[in-house]
């Protein structure tokens, strides 16, 4: 999938900050042919003086090349998505790293682009960023969404391979409306809850106190609390619906925690916390049972577009998506633990 044998993989990054740029240092480190591009000067200067190769201009980056990763931040998205669209051939696979995807998802289809643009995102991050932060590994075992859409199979499958097998990522498909109300829960309210708990500790006189006994239970509650402010906004500001959806099932569950404790209800809390308990060991106590599923290359896309929904909806991953002699997918399923 990386070097075919008579053509080697051509690949640009636009954008090169944590994620971008991550993708990018992991393309040159397996030895892909990739080029890098972003708008700030001393990113391109910083990435030329580690040995990557940057573009003075976009459009040169992206120039015949087979793959191109959108980065950079939500609002600026959908332009850079019209502008390397018009900058590169038919044949080009188009992605982006963008935290949301139901509006670039539809501004993709206004386009007519979304036989080629497969909407992604990468749950992968730290709360750093820029160029400086980003590392070759980043993404290693991190489940990275495809959003495929029926006209655009084709090339998901070809981005599938080439994640799985450059990245070592779990590719997750699943509908970008589907994506949003998930990561909703899974990363954008975290974020809220964070901010809520660090902003209170700010606002408090017992802050010096509190930063001095802080522990674990703190440190990991509030992590994403120093994730630069404008990318938490926009990640946000861009998911609102779901956002505001998921915080008041978040908030439910808190009052029913608040309101047990009020009334000194022991039983209630301790139910609670069991409930909530089977998540929580669900994220370090996972099994799966591989399956491989084959599908015509030119058949009908409705089958194979509802079985990869469906396998994203339960929980599964992608791990390879071999091309011929037919596509074939090979998936893992969430299973009963062995006895």
């Amino acid at each position: 999938m990386v070097d075919a044998p008579d053509a080697p993989l051509r690949a640009a990054v636009v954008g090169t900050g944590l994620i971008g740029g991550s993708i990018l240092l992991r393309l040159h480190t397996v030895g892909v042919d990739v080029v890098g591009w972003d708008p700030d000067e001393a990113t391109r200067r910083q990435a030329r003086s580690g040995g990557v190769p940057m573009a003075e201009r976009l459009v040169d980056a992206v120039a015949g090349r087979d793959v191109v990763f959108l980065g950079g931040p939500l609002p600026t998205l959908p332009a850079t998505l019209v502008e390397v669209a018009a900058a590169t051939g038919e044949d080009c696979l188009l992605t982006d790293v963008g935290s949301t995807k139901a509006e670039l998802a539809a501004f993709a289809g206004a386009q007519r682009l979304t036989h080629r643009f497969v909407p992604g995102h990468p749950m992968a991050g730290t709360d750093r960023a820029g160029l400086v932060a980003a590392v070759p590994e980043l993404f290693t075992g991190a489940a990275w969404v495809l959003c495929p859409a029926p006209e655009g199979l084709a090339a998901f499958r070809r981005l599938t391979g080439l994640i799985t097998e450059v990245f070592a990522a779990r590719v997750v498909p699943m509908a970008a409306d589907r994506h949003d109300a998930v990561a909703a829960l899974a990363s954008h309210v975290p974020h809220l809850l964070a901010g809520a708990l660090a902003g209170a500790v700010e606002r408090s006189p017992l802050r010096d106190a509190v930063c001095t006994l802080a522990a674990g239970s703190f440190r990991d509650g509030t992590r994403v609390a120093g994730t630069p402010p404008q990318r938490t906004a926009n990640m946000l500001a861009g998911n609102r619906e779901p956002v505001l959806a998921a915080l008041a099932e978040v908030t439910a569950f808190l009052d029913e925690l608040a309101g047990a404790l009020r009334v000194g209800d022991a039983a209630t809390l301790r139910a609670r916390y069991a409930e909530a308990g089977v998540t929580r060991h669900a994220l370090t106590d996972r099994h799966y049972q591989e399956q491989t599923r084959s599908f015509p290359a030119d058949g009908p896309p409705a089958a194979e577009l509802a079985w990869l929904h469906e396998i994203g909806t339960a929980g599964a991953h992608l791990t390879a998506c071999a091309l011929t002699p037919v596509p074939t997918y090979t998936a893992h399923l969430p299973a009963e633990p062995p006895r």
